[in-house]
């Protein structure tokens, strides 16, 4: 089983952590780019040098990893099947769970009952929230044509 790990502001990383971090990406994307190599060199307090094992695309993934921790970026890593509670999903979404019910209840957002609890799949909250941010785009472009139709450009 997955758990979900969550790295944000209340556990920032120092200056010399975020630069090991940028050094550790670059050396990771440049083996994936010149090699088919797939392990990677460890290198332990006591000295040991153990080889691991990991699949190129794990490898571009760790090393996305690092480049968002280098920046300072909030990373979240969420298992593609697990499912959300109300709480939850309106969390991720960062709305109301009242709002989300009202959004589920319309039938805008998929879900299913667990005894009479709903639980909302990873992947129908991505759907969900990628048809928001289209829609979102669509009224501000809406109401940027409106304003410039009013002579009102910023």
């Amino acid at each position: 089983m997955l758990a979900q790990k969550h790295l944000d502001e209340s556990s920032p990383l120092s200056a010399g952590d975020k630069e090991m971090a940028r050094a550790a990406q670059r050396c990771i994307m440049e083996s994936l780019d010149h090699s088919k190599a797939a392990s990677i060199l460890l290198k332990t307090d006591t000295g040991e040098e153990p080889s691991v094992a990991i699949p190129p695309a794990t490898l571009r993934l760790i090393g996305e990893l690092l480049g968002a921790l280098s920046q300072g970026s909030s990373v979240s890593i969420i298992p593609a099947k697990r499912e959300f509670t109300t709480v939850e999903a309106a969390q991720f979404l960062n709305v109301s769970r009242p709002f989300l019910i009202k959004e589920i209840e319309a039938g805008r957002l998929r879900h299913r009952m667990v005894g009479t609890h709903r639980r909302i799949a990873f992947e129908d909250l991505l759907t969900y929230q990628e048809h928001m941010r289209k829609h979102q785009e669509a009224a501000l472009d809406r109401m940027a044509e409106n304003a410039r139709e009013l002579g009102l450009d910023y």
